[in-house]
């Protein structure tokens, strides 16, 4: 079983328009809902590739109840562990141009969560992670009230309980993450910059591993991934840009990653498993889906070059 973790779960919400124009009102040609936040969208990605998962983190009032609905409903080999919390879960929006093919993006902060509510997702964190978990996926921003060190203390209880983890969070979460020394994690260019100072991705990717990471994999947006591990450094990249709604393209490069860890496959395998799964999610109609035949045309065309 592999373990997703979203403490600011969401309910994304994805309006399709014409074209989107400011100040003027807007006919909306579709909406879609589904459950969101980082560590769902993995779920559900692994979920669809065969992998058994289970997924915590809080959901609590309408908007929560009708993430775990959806949950049940429409994420089919996701296992709900989501805890309740009294604060109401949060909403995204996501915009799409369909005459540009971009998207706008919305997101609503989330609950308050007290530290009971804290306690109780510890022991249920705890609990999972001794209960047949091969892998972790630490991922997303952090709720108010959660301890800015939160990615840090489950980063050390992984490791404690032998599970290899992933983060992916940005920020003084990220910060103090690392420093708990996870196996992985896998922030965007930016978040990268944010973290080392540097704005040149291969030198800020090796300064990330010397702050603690086992391995970074940096996502480079259109360009594909740069990753550096004990074993050596690679980019990969898919054969052509591609068009559409980027939207969960991150959260399902880390899926790729994941799963291919828990699969024991080597790092250009697991490279080109997560680019290509990240460059169907952008051809994805749906916000945190990903396009199965993008998905096979991709994944036998990424080029993976050692060195980099």
């Amino acid at each position: 079983m592999i373990l997703t973790v979203t403490l600011n779960t969401a309910l994304d919400v994805t309006y399709r328009v014409p074209r989107l124009l400011a100040h003027a009102s807007h006919r909306v040609t579709e909406v879609t809902e589904r459950p969101g936040g980082k560590g769902l969208n993995v779920a559900r990605v692994l979920a669809a590739i065969g992998h058994e998962v289970t997924a915590t983190g809080f959901a609590g009032g309408p908007t929560g109840h009708l993430v775990r609905e959806l949950l049940a409903s429409a994420s089919p080999g996701v296992r709900d562990e989501l805890v309740p919390c009294a604060g109401t879960t949060r909403r995204t929006l996501a915009v799409v141009d369909e005459a540009s093919g971009d998207t706008t993006q919305f997101n609503e902060p989330g609950p308050l969560i007290t530290a009971a509510e804290w306690s109780v997702f510890l022991s249920r964190y705890e609990a999972l992670l001794t209960g047949g978990a091969r892998a972790v996926a630490l991922c997303g921003s952090l709720p108010p009230g959660v301890p800015v060190g939160a990615y840090a203390t489950l980063v050390r209880a992984a490791r404690a309980a032998g599970v290899p983890v992933l983060l992916d969070t940005s920020g003084e979460a990220l910060r103090r993450g690392v420093a708990a020394r996870p196996d992985v994690i896998k922030p965007n260019a930016a978040e990268l910059a944010e973290l080392t100072g540097s704005r040149d991705p291969l030198p800020a990717t090796r300064d990330a591993r010397r702050r603690g990471a086992h391995a970074v994999v940096t996502s480079l947006g259109p360009a594909g991934l740069l990753a550096a591990t004990a074993l050596g450094t690679w980019r990969a990249a898919p054969p052509r840009t591609l068009t559409g709604n980027p939207t969960g393209a991150g959260d399902s490069a880390v899926a790729g990653l994941l799963s291919a860890l828990t699969e024991g496959l080597a790092w250009p395998d697991r490279l080109t498993r997560a680019v290509a799964l990240s460059a169907a999610t952008v051809t994805s109609p749906t916000a945190g889906a990903f396009d199965p035949h993008t998905y096979e045309e991709v994944r036998g065309s990424v080029k993976v070059t050692e060195g980099a």
